[in-house]
C-alpha cells in the first residue's frame, strides 16, 4: 500500500545523508588543533539540523497516515477521499523539507516528481522542485559575477534580470543581454552553500559544481548531435565562463511535459515524445555518453525547427560515460528482448552477473514476459499476468536485493534514466511501442562499427550505415509480421464476441416482435 512509501522514501533520504557524512573524508573531524574548528562545528550542526528536519517529517507523515485512515473500509469512497487528502498533506511536508534541506533532498524530490508510479498529489506538488527553489539574493549574484568575471557588470551586460528564470537545488539561472546584443542565460552558485553540499552528495555534486566541466560536456553533446536539427544545445560563451559562472545562449521554450503549451503552439506531443526518446536512445546505445538527469525541467520544447519544433537540452552537469563493453552488451540485450530471443537473453544475463534472473529483463524493460505471444508494446494477457504473479510470489526480498546488487553500476544508472523517460512519455500520451521501436533502432545502430571520418573511407561508412538500416528494416518487418499473426489469432475471439452481441440483439428484436404479435392481435381478427 502506498501509505508506507513516503515514510520509506524519507528514511532512505536520512540514511543516505548520514552515510555520506560518515564516509566522506571532508566530513569535519573535531580536532581542537584545527584552525577552522568553528567552521567544522557549523557544518556538523548544519547536518544535524537537516537530519532532524527529515526525521520530524517522517514522524508527522507516519502519524498522519496511521490516524487519518484508521477504521475506514479500504473500498469505501470516504477512504479514497481521506487518502487523497493525506497524500497532499504529506507531499507538501516533503516539499518544505526539500526546500529547507536543499542539495540531495531536492534532487530526490525531482526524481520522485517525475515517476509515474507515485500518486498524483505527490507528482504535482513536488514538480515545483524541477525548476524552482528558494532563490539567492541578487547582491550575492553580483558579488559572484564581479569576482569571477573580473570587471564591472555594466561593461559586460546591457541588462541583467534580478529575478531568476530557474532556481534549482544547487545553481541558479538569470537572463541577461550582452553588450553585443546576444541574449544569454547565466548560471552560477554562491560559495557559501558549497561545503555542506559536497559532504552530502559527494561524487555528483563535486562534478556539477564545476561549470568548466559542464561547459565541456555541453559542447561534447552538441557535437554528438550536430547532424540532428531537432536537437538544440545552448552555445557556451567561454570568455564569460569560469568554474563558478557559466554563460550560455538563451533558448526559449517550455518544459517537455507541458502538453497544454504544445497544443496551443500546434505541436503534436506524440511527435515530441518520439524525438525525445530517440535523443536519449542515441545517447545510450550509440554515444555511450548519457545525460544523467533528464527530468522535465532539463528538457524544453522550442516552437522553432524543421517540423515546427525542436528539443532543447539543458543542465549538462551530470553525465554518465558508459563502459564500452557494457554499451555493446546492452545493445545486444535490447536486440534480443525485442524479438524475445530467450537464449541470447540468458547468455547476456550471465554476462551481467544475474543469470538466475535473466527471464525478468523483458518484464522490466518491455512489459512482456519472456514467453509472451503478444505484439510489441501490447499489454500482458490475463494468463501471462497470472503466471508472472505466481513466479514473483516465490521471490524473496533477498532475491531482489541480490539481483540489484549484482547488476553493473551502469545498468542501475540506465534504469533510473529509463524510468524518467517512461514518465515523460506517459505524460505526453505516447504508447510504449514508440519507446521500444526507438530503442530497437538505436541498439542496432550502436552495434554497427563506429566511423572515423579522418581514417575511414566514405564508402566504408556508407556501407556500414546501409547494413544498419537494412537490419532495422528487417527487424521492423519481423515485428510487423509477428503483430499481424497476433492480430489474426485475435480475430476468432473478436468474431465470436461480435456474433454473440449480434445474436443477442436479433433475439431481442425477434422477442419484441413476437410479443407484439401475441399481445396486439390484428384488428381484422377482433
Amino acid at each position: 500500500m502506498w501509505m508506507r512509501k513516503p515514510q520509506t522514501t524519507l528514511s532512505l533520504l536520512v540514511a543516505t545523508g548520514l552515510t555520506c557524512h560518515a564516509l566522506n573524508p571532508r566530513f569535519p573531524s573535531f580536532s581542537h588543533d584545527s584552525s577552522d574548528f568553528p567552521e567544522k562545528i557549523r557544518a556538523a550542526l548544519d547536518g544535524v539540523f537537516r537530519s532532524s528536519r527529515a526525521i520530524s517529517t517522517i514522524t508527522l507523515t507516519a502519524l498522519d497516515y496511521n490516524f487519518s485512515m484508521r477504521g475506514l473500509p479500504a473500498d469505501s469512497d470516504e477512504y479514497r477521499r481521506k487518502l487523497s487528502e493525506v497524500h497532499l498533506r504529506s507531499a507538501e511536508r516533503i516539499l518544505k523539507l526539500c526546500d529547507a534541506n536543499k542539495g540531495f533532498y531536492v534532487k530526490a524530490g525531482q526524481f520522485v516528481a517525475a515517476l509515474r508510479q507515485v500518486p498524483k498529489e505527490y507528482s504535482s506538488t513536488l514538480s515545483a522542485l524541477q525548476d524552482q527553489a528558494v532563490p539567492y539574493h541578487f547582491k550575492a549574484i553580483k558579488e559572484v559575477l564581479i569576482r569571477n568575471l573580473g570587471q564591472d557588470l555594466s561593461d559586460i551586460f546591457l541588462s541583467l534580470e534580478e529575478n531568476p528564470i530557474a532556481a534549482a537545488s544547487i545553481a541558479q539561472v538569470h537572463r541577461a543581454v550582452l553588450k553585443g546584443g546576444q541574449e544569454v542565460a547565466i548560471k552560477f552558485f554562491p560559495e557559501y552553500r558549497f561545503e555542506w553540499l559536497v559532504s552530502e552528495f559527494v561524487e555528483d555534486i563535486v562534478v556539477e559544481l564545476d561549470f568548466i566541466q559542464e561547459a565541456r560536456k555541453s559542447e561534447r553533446t552538441a557535437n554528438n548531435f550536430k547532424n540532428n536539427k531537432m536537437v538544440k544545445v545552448p552555445h557556451v560563451f567561454w570568455d564569460l565562463t569560469t568554474n563558478q559562472v557559466l554563460t550560455m545562449q538563451f533558448c526559449r521554450g517550455q518544459k517537455v511535459d507541458d502538453v497544454v503549451y504544445m497544443k496551443k503552439q500546434g505541436i503534436d506531443p506524440i511527435k515530441v515524445a518520439k524525438v525525445v526518446v530517440e535523443i536519449f536512445a542515441e545517447m545510450i546505445f550509440v554515444h555511450g555518453f548519457v545525460h544523467g538527469d533528464p527530468h522535465p525541467g532539463n528538457i524544453l520544447v522550442c516552437p522553432e525547427g524543421r517540423h515546427g519544433f525542436s528539443v532543447v537540452l539543458l543542465d549538462h552537469g551530470i553525465y554518465r560515460q558508459l563502459d564500452e563493453g557494457f554499451r555493446l552488451q546492452y545493445c545486444e540485450l535490447w536486440k534480443a528482448m525485442i524479438v524475445l530471443d530467450s537464449n541470447k537473453i540468458q547468455l547476456l544475463g550471465e554476462q551481467f552477473g544475474v543469470a538466475k534472473y535473466f527471464r525478468y529483463f523483458p518484464v522490466i524493460f518491455t512489459g512482456r514476459t519472456i514467453d509472451s505471444k503478444g505484439a510489441l508494446g501490447s499489454r500482458m494477457s490475463d494468463i501471462e499476468k497470472s503466471s508472472l504473479k505466481k513466479e514473483l510470489k516465490s521471490l524473496r526480498m533477498e532475491d531482489i536485493s541480490s539481483f540489484m546488487q549484482s547488476l553493473p553500476p551502469d545498468f542501475l544508472r540506465i534504469l533510473r534514466i529509463d524510468g524518467l523517460l517512461r514518465s515523460t512519455m506517459n505524460k505526453l500520451g505516447a504508447s510504449q511501442r514508440v519507446r521500444l521501436l526507438a530503442y530497437a533502432k538505436f541498439a542496432l545502430q550502436g552495434l554497427s562499427p563506429k566511423s572515423n571520418c579522418e581514417s575511414d573511407f566514405s564508402v566504408k561508412v556508407m556501407l556500414s550505415r546501409l547494413k544498419t538500416n537494412i537490419s532495422y528494416l528487417e527487424l521492423r518487418l519481423a515485428l510487423e509480421v509477428l503483430e499481424l499473426l497476433y492480430r489474426v489469432t485475435q480475430v476468432p475471439k473478436i468474431l465470436y464476441a461480435w456474433y454473440g452481441s449480434i445474436s443477442g440483439l436479433l433475439r431481442g428484436i425477434f422477442n419484441s416482435l413476437l410479443s407484439g404479435m401475441i399481445f396486439f392481435p390484428r384488428e381484422d381478427n377482433l
